[in-house]
């Protein structure tokens, strides 16, 4: 659990990277019929902070907590996720296929296309162009390999 732990928080750091550098080659592009600008709909780790704010003090979170309260979720539930793979990973050596690419295509099928929206956190699947789905796939497969590297050099370590 420690090398998963470790590996999902560097994966969790690593994704967030990557998200951030890919928005910028996926600008909307004007074809001259018609624009379609990004949504403006709240990342579903601030969803989840703000609900886990109402239930912890009956506030909604203020407008300058919300980005950082998110970030907190999403280290959080990577970090989650990298300790269940890394304990799942020694017990279930087969888990290691593809050097965690399993893992993040996993990962990604139930948390993006099952979980988060059975939860109303996002649209439903068919609601979100195919990019996103790419998107959402590519981002897990970052994070289940940067996992999978760093929970195998920190288990060398141990």
């Amino acid at each position: 659990m420690v090398s998963g732990l470790a590996g999902g928080l560097a994966a969790t750091y690593v994704m967030s990277q990557f998200q951030a550098v890919s928005k910028h080659w996926n600008k909307p592009q004007h074809n001259g019929s018609q624009s379609h600008p990004p949504t403006q709909q709240e990342p579903a780790t601030v969803k989840t902070a703000q609900s886990i704010s109402l239930v912890a003090t009956g506030e909604e979170l203020a407008p300058r907590e919300k980005g950082r309260a998110g970030q907190v979720v999403h280290y959080a539930f990577g970090a989650a996720s990298g300790m269940f793979y890394g304990a799942l990973s020694e017990y279930k050596p087969k888990t290691r296929a593809a050097r965690g690419a399993a893992f993040g295509t996993g990962l990604w099928a139930l948390a993006d296309e099952i979980a988060v929206p059975a939860l109303k956190l996002s649209k439903a699947p068919r609601e979100e162009p195919a990019s996103a789905h790419l998107f959402g796939l590519a981002s897990h497969l970052v994070y289940g390999m940067t996992a999978d590297a760093v929970a195998r050099g920190v288990r060398a370590l141990l």
